[in-house]
């Protein structure tokens, strides 16, 4: 079943690769089965969508479930810079939330 998730999630994702919630849905769903695929998912979202803001969380704690603490560290700070313009109050408290989480493990 995930399998098939997986393979409606590249279809969507190459049948329109400029909309980001295409990667960050597959991204997703990399993570569970394929950390390493999702990470590279999420670094070319991030790249390329830096204002999808939603990828910031998962892509910084994906890099501090493997030991990526910096990695992890600047992104839940762009995270936090980019909920912060938006004025995504909830955004900005769940990232500003983890990222002291992260600095005092």
């Amino acid at each position: 079943m995930a399998n098939d998730r997986i393979i409606q999630l590249e279809q969507f994702y190459e049948e329109d690769p400029l909309d980001p919630f295409n990667l960050y849905a597959l991204a997703l769903e990399y993570l569970k089965s394929q950390p390493t695929k999702s990470q590279r998912l999420f670094e070319t979202l991030l790249e390329n969508h830096p204002e999808y803001l939603p990828a910031y969380y998962h892509a910084a704690k994906l890099y501090q479930e493997i030991g990526e603490i910096e990695k992890a560290a600047k992104v839940f700070k762009n995270g936090i810079s980019l909920a912060d313009k938006l004025k995504d109050s909830k955004t900005l408290r769940e990232l500003k939330s983890a990222y002291d989480e992260l600095m005092f493990e």
